[in-house]
């Protein structure tokens, strides 16, 4: 078995953000040569989050008001008794999941026809890390 690791660099300017990470994914599985196996993609912090679903403009929009419903940015969290401001997006993280498993077949992601991948962050302006770590044959 093969394994292949790259890194992914955000920076994002607003606080959150959804990017379509699927371009960058599916070229570090090119760059693997792995014809058959699984790409493991994980946001390497806890106030964001690595999940798949339709890059379609409005469904982000109701995913981040969704978010903001059930984890609404406010003051109060005990979290910010710590100095932070960002319990909400601890929150938003739990919600989304901070990683995927992605299927690799003869050498090409395999994901359905709507599927993209997507990062999420809840907590940005700062440096942030995504692991893409790909096993296989």
């Amino acid at each position: 078995m093969k394994a292949y690791t790259k890194y992914l660099v955000f920076n994002t300017e607003k606080r959150r953000d959804y990017i379509n990470i699927t371009d960058e994914i599916a070229s570090a599985v090119a760059e693997s040569a792995i014809k058959e196996g699984l790409a493991l993609v994980s946001a390497m912090h806890i106030t964001a989050a690595v999940y798949v679903n339709d890059a379609e403009e409005g469904l982000i929009e109701d995913i981040d008001e969704w978010l903001e419903r059930l984890a609404p940015t406010r003051p109060d969290y005990r979290h910010h008794l710590t100095g932070e401001d960002n319990g909400d997006a601890h929150l938003k993280n739990l919600l989304m999941h901070h990683q995927v498993l992605l299927p690799i077949t003869n050498g090409r992601l395999d994901l359905g026809t709507w599927q993209q991948v997507y990062y999420a962050e809840f907590d940005g302006q700062r440096r942030k890390r995504v692991i893409v770590k790909i096993i296989g044959e």
